[in-house]
């Protein structure tokens, strides 16, 4: 598989099977993904990979404060304004997702709260100083992860929803106090007998988001 196969391939996975994914499979992935360039090879994620019963720790944890309405407590902030063309954009999910799954979308927010059924969660951190720059390398970071992901035929999902309760996270994972935890990626095998997987985000042509200048 080349790049090009693999970017086209990616796709979010909103539900998966509960079968485990390898130690060998995660460790290709993340020997793959530490070939991310960084500003001045700072390397500045610091990465926790969630199975077992740890995750069932998490996941309990979490259904409970949704249970109880605990107001989510996120370390590194949801946009608060996004520009025109973003909204557009955003407008058109819901009904697509319809377009392309049916009933099926009646899970969505289900799946969002139970991390989509992922047998392992990889929760992506980085030192409270740093600034957006080291977020950028984060976020570098993470599309390598998922491309890796692609070739060894696991599926991926970023989501915001997964790093809800950071505190719960950092008590179940030892995750420092000095990290703050910026983004989490589901990963597993897809579940195919899934509707909600059918979706295919639609994309902008290049000419709304790309210019050349000569």
């Amino acid at each position: 598989m080349n790049v090009n196969d693999a970017l086209v391939a990616r796709r979010s996975i909103r539900a998966f099977k509960d079968t485990p994914v390898e130690r060998e499979k995660l460790t290709a992935i993340f020997e793959a993904a530490v070939r991310t360039p960084s500003w001045a090879n700072s390397q500045p994620w610091d990465v926790f990979v969630a199975s077992g019963e740890t995750l069932k720790r998490i996941k309990a944890a979490y259904a409970e404060n949704y249970a109880n309405a605990v107001p989510v407590a996120l370390e590194t902030p949801r946009p608060t304004q996004w520009p025109d063309s973003a909204l557009e954009r955003q407008r058109g999910l819901g009904p697509d997702m319809v377009r392309d799954c049916g009933d099926a979308v009646e899970q969505f927010g289900k799946l969002n709260q139970t991390m989509f059924n992922a047998p392992t969660v990889i929760f992506l951190c980085m030192d409270e100083i740093l600034s957006h720059w080291g977020l950028y390398d984060v976020g570098a970071y993470s599309q390598s992860v998922m491309l890796a992901a692609i070739e060894l035929g696991l599926g991926t999902i970023p989501a915001i929803q997964v790093v809800n309760y950071p505190d719960i996270l950092h008590r179940e994972l030892g995750i420092p106090d000095n990290l703050k935890v910026a983004i989490g990626i589901a990963i597993g095998y897809t579940d195919e007998d899934n509707a909600i997987n059918n979706f295919h985000s639609s994309r902008s042509p290049l000419s709304e988001t790309v210019r050349f200048c000569d």
